[in-house]
């Protein structure tokens, strides 16, 4: 029978693949062949990176969407609805519309000859949200690359401008061991004679490589554009390449680390031939916002801090932000992660930080996640080893809040499952509430 609403669709596209990832581009080609799929918008920029994609993604967006353009993003995964994932013009597509998508991929998943194409879920929502962009009159698309580079579905897409926030350990069953290798995957997005913006000081060779081996137009930071954290006592920061240097807001996104991913942004937009009002820019490094990135709350006199942050790189930002931002109290962790991850770089990253550990298990919500006391095995050796283990993230939270006394910080992180988990409870609340 053919799925009727968006949860039975989202049910059904989850059990159409024998795998949860299937890292291959020939199917999906196929079926976005059969789709007869145009380019998404006059413009694409394509995002990949180990961390700050998310971010970067929501400050092209912004500025751009300041500057007057009809903007769409494709994002993944998402927090607390599958809706998140697809935004135009500044809003989350609705249940019609995704339902509708579906319908299209799901007809164009059989060939001539009857053959039905399996697909992931991720294949599936970037088949839907393509088919959804092409029939809209955008100027922008931004899609955020899922895993990798090479063989993710986002890459199926042309970009006019590809990005390459940091590249760091993370996913090694799937991209490499080693951060060339990884490298190695994610520069695959570039393409021959186009800009490739790169947010790492010094990118892997492997990087570097693949962009002269094809002609792409490296665009680096510290090299072709840079930034300059404010002076002390002034409200702004700046962003300069030559003929160019803009003075801008502090970002409503709070970690150092924004500052960067801003500047990638700026660099990405300027690499289109489009031209931006410096307006633009002020008002969307001012404004752009995504969930779980030091998200703040504030719990009877507790800080609730929630962070998607899952490898080492992600732990040393959150490091960063803790010394630069002290409590008058303790420094709790909720932390929960899943089956695959770095932990013990993790917790070597934030274990001067933390004062204690909770433990939370995460084997009822992820595929890849484990039970309390199997995660709690993991953490040998580590300064979270001794940490209390509670089975799930939300009685983890329960258990921190009664051990926290008001002047105190919880920080909540871990996976993209563990800030979902969090936000559940206390979105809406404000950091001064």
């Amino acid at each position: 029978m053919t799925p009727r609403t968006l949860p039975d669709w989202l049910e059904y596209i989850e059990r159409q693949h024998f795998k949860s990832i299937d890292m291959s581009l020939d199917r999906l080609r196929a079926v976005a062949d059969r789709m007869d799929l145009p380019k998404p918008a006059r413009h694409v920029v394509t995002v990949g990176g180990t961390n700050g994609k998310g971010s970067t993604v929501a400050f092209v967006e912004a500025i751009a969407r300041a500057a007057g353009l009809s903007v769409a993003t494709y994002t993944s995964p998402h927090l607390l609805r599958y809706h998140e994932r697809v935004r135009i013009d500044g809003a989350d597509v609705d249940d019609a519309s995704l339902v509708a998508a579906f319908e299209a991929v799901e007809a164009a998943r059989s060939d001539d000859a009857g053959i039905v194409t399996p697909l992931t879920y991720f294949e599936y929502g970037t088949l839907a949200a393509l088919w959804l962009f092409a029939r809209r009159d955008l100027d922008l698309a931004v899609l955020e690359v899922g895993l990798g580079g090479r063989l993710d579905a986002v890459n199926i897409v042309d970009p006019d401008v590809a990005v390459i926030t940091t590249v760091d350990l993370d996913h090694q069953a799937w991209l490499g061991d080693t951060i060339e290798a990884i490298g190695a995957e994610k520069a695959r997005i570039a393409r021959a004679w186009t800009p490739l913006v790169l947010g790492d000081d010094d990118p892997p060779s492997s990087v570097l490589g693949h962009a002269y081996a094809i002609g792409a137009s490296a665009i680096r930071i510290g090299c072709d554009f840079f930034f300059f954290p404010p002076a002390e006592g002034a409200g702004h920061w700046t962003w300069r390449e030559v003929g160019c240097e803009l003075e801008l807001p502090m970002p409503a996104l709070a970690a150092p680390v924004q500052l960067r991913n801003a500047a990638v942004a700026i660099a990405a937009l300027r690499a289109l031939p489009i031209d931006l009002p410096e307006t633009a820019f002020v008002e969307g490094v001012r404004t752009a916002c995504v969930p779980a990135r030091l998200q703040r709350f504030v719990h009877e006199g507790v800080e609730i801090v929630v962070d998607v942050g899952h490898n080492p790189q992600a732990a040393r930002s959150l490091a960063d932000w803790l010394a630069a931002t002290p409590v008058d109290g303790l420094t709790h962790a909720v932390f929960a992660v899943l089956g695959d991850k770095d932990v013990a770089g993790v917790v070597e990253a934030l274990a001067s930080r933390i004062d204690r550990w909770w433990l939370a298990g995460l084997a009822d919500v992820a595929v890849r996640g484990l039970a309390v006391d199997a995660f709690a095995a993991t953490l040998h050796d580590t300064a979270a080893a001794g940490g209390t283990r509670c089975a799930t993230v939300d009685a983890a939270i329960d258990a921190a809040l009664r051990d926290t006394p008001a002047g105190g910080r919880i920080l909540v992180f871990g996976s993209f499952h563990t800030a979902a988990a969090a936000l559940s409870r206390f979105e809406g609340r404000s950091a001064g509430a």
